[in-house]
């Protein structure tokens, strides 16, 4: 199976490592864990949630449990970003982080699409906003967003069996 997916092109390996090479052009020249990375995605395309700029993606009632499945697409996505020398992967004392390198400025420069734009509008506040916290308090903000969806899960699970 190919790296890239063109029978779906969201949350393919290609869309979620532009993603990447957004926030992480945005950070740079800071590098980021993987963990980290998928919190900021989930703040990047839900920002909405975060009191941020409206959402990229749509409002669905669950969306906040895609933060159960995000890292599978995140580490295809950065693979393939790696492959093409636009993320660079660095081995650290705690394990491996990634930032951007300097090819991927001029390809996010050269993608005019609406979608990209508003990307990079959103990737700028992700990073402004959260870009600087500690992990841990990162991770706070995103699972008070896991709270929520499990309270839902709940109380759906709840009147199912009533």
């Amino acid at each position: 199976m190919s790296v890239v997916d063109v029978k779906s092109p969201f949350n393919s390996a290609l869309e979620v490592g532009l993603r990447v090479i957004t926030v992480l052009t945005s950070l740079h020249p800071r590098a980021i864990d993987l963990q980290t990375m998928v919190e900021l995605d989930y703040l990047l395309i839900h920002s909405g949630d975060a009191d941020g700029p409206e959402s990229l993606h749509p409002p669905l009632p669950l969306r906040s449990g895609e933060l159960l499945v995000r890292r599978g697409m995140l580490e295809r996505g950065v693979l393939l970003m790696v492959s093409r020398d636009l993320i660079a992967r660095h081995c650290t004392p705690i394990g491996f982080s990634y930032g951007a390198t300097e090819l991927a400025q001029p390809l996010l420069d050269a993608l005019q699409s609406p979608y990209l734009r508003n990307l990079r509008v959103r990737a700028e506040w992700v990073a402004s906003k959260f870009g600087a916290m500690a992990p841990d308090d990162l991770t706070r903000v995103t699972n008070r967003f896991y709270r929520q969806w499990s309270a839902h899960f709940q109380v759906s699970e709840q009147t199912a069996y009533q």
